[in-house]
């Protein structure tokens, strides 16, 4: 396949990026007009201000009702379809080389779909998309959706591949609320089944929920930055090789953690941790991957080898083939070069 790598300057890998959270206005309008659907408003501000939440947002349920409106948009299989492509381009026109876009099947029934009619829309959308991506299942924490999760987890069995399709698995939700060691059996179950997953943990809950995460056999975290609340599990994190899929602009918005000026990304990388830049959801937070790099400059003097090895640490972490993996290592080295 001939991948069409749109920002030749730019070269970024995006591991944690949330379908639902990562509808866009332009998004938005395309796909209420290919399904005939009303939108509240044909003001393009006011449209904005439903799917977004400005940098002063105040909490974590302000950001959350911002999923309500793309939710309703891919309740068919020609709205899901579309928008994993329409995400994918516009992550290839900001120079993302590679994105795994993650959504939970059991959120796409509300019009008559099943969870596998999702997966399988989700999975052709990535068909038409300008840079190679993979999908990632999110089961949910919650009550009264145990069978949802296991029907989830039989479908990532049931469509897992190499690469091109459902790659891995996830946990995702309210994660304070739900405790990570509720969901023990759920990964076991995976791991039986040989399904690569990462989890939500470390985020709105503290380090002892990243410590559980890791007890499951995980090879990735999301978000993770709470871990910086304990030595004793950054070391682990560094001696398991775990991946921390850092999410800043998200962080600050939900408030995970309350003195941005103590975000530990850099000092994590410096310190040995394995750490990736990502979006999680650049509709909701008004961002995409290159800005995300352009505040850890400004902000904490990432440089341009960092950023480098960030890029490089996404591709070993990155839920592909090692085809795909060194496809991706080829361009991250010819644009920033061989030397690290």
């Amino acid at each position: 396949m001939r991948w069409n790598f749109m920002k030749q300057n730019g070269c970024y890998i995006d591991l944690h990026a949330h379908l639902d959270g990562s509808v866009t206005v332009d998004i938005a309008k395309k796909l209420a007009a290919l399904q005939n659907i009303a939108l509240p408003t044909d003001n393009d501000e006011e449209l904005l201000a439903l799917l977004s939440v400005p940098d002063s947002c105040e909490s974590l349920n302000d950001f959350l009702q911002c999923f309500e409106l793309p939710g309703r948009l891919m309740q068919t299989p020609e709205g899901l379809q579309n928008a994993v492509t329409l995400v994918l381009e516009n992550m290839a026109q900001d120079g993302v080389i590679y994105a795994e876009l993650r959504f939970a099947p059991q959120f796409h029934t509300l019009g008559g779909m099943t969870q596998e009619q999702a997966v399988q829309a989700a999975v052709a959308g990535l068909k038409n998309a300008p840079i190679p991506g993979n999908l990632i299942l999110c089961c949910m924490r919650g009550e009264g959706n145990e069978k949802a999760n296991e029907e989830t987890l039989a479908l990532a069995k049931k469509y897992l591949v190499k690469d091109h399709g459902v790659t891995a698995m996830d946990l995702a939700g309210a994660e304070a609320l739900f405790p990570t060691v509720n969901y023990l059996g759920l990964f076991e179950e995976a791991k039986e089944a040989g399904i690569p997953y990462t989890i939500h943990a470390g985020e709105a809950d503290g380090p002892e929920s990243v410590r559980t995460a890791i007890q499951t056999g995980t090879k990735r975290i999301g978000h993770g930055v709470r871990s910086m609340e304990d030595e004793a599990v950054m070391e682990l994190i560094r001696e398991k090789g775990i991946t921390l899929e850092m999410c800043p602009t998200s962080n600050r918005q939900t408030h995970a953690i309350l003195d941005m000026k103590q975000y530990p990304l850099v000092r994590f990388l410096e310190s040995g941790i394995r750490v990736t830049v990502n979006t999680d959801d650049m509709g909701i937070e008004r961002t995409c991957l290159s800005k995300e790099f352009d505040y850890l400059k400004r902000e904490f003097g990432l440089t341009e080898e960092q950023q480098k090895q960030v890029v490089l640490n996404a591709t070993d972490a990155a839920f592909a083939s090692e085809e795909t993996k060194k496809m991706l290592r080829e361009k991250i080295l010819k644009v920033y070069g061989a030397s690290l």
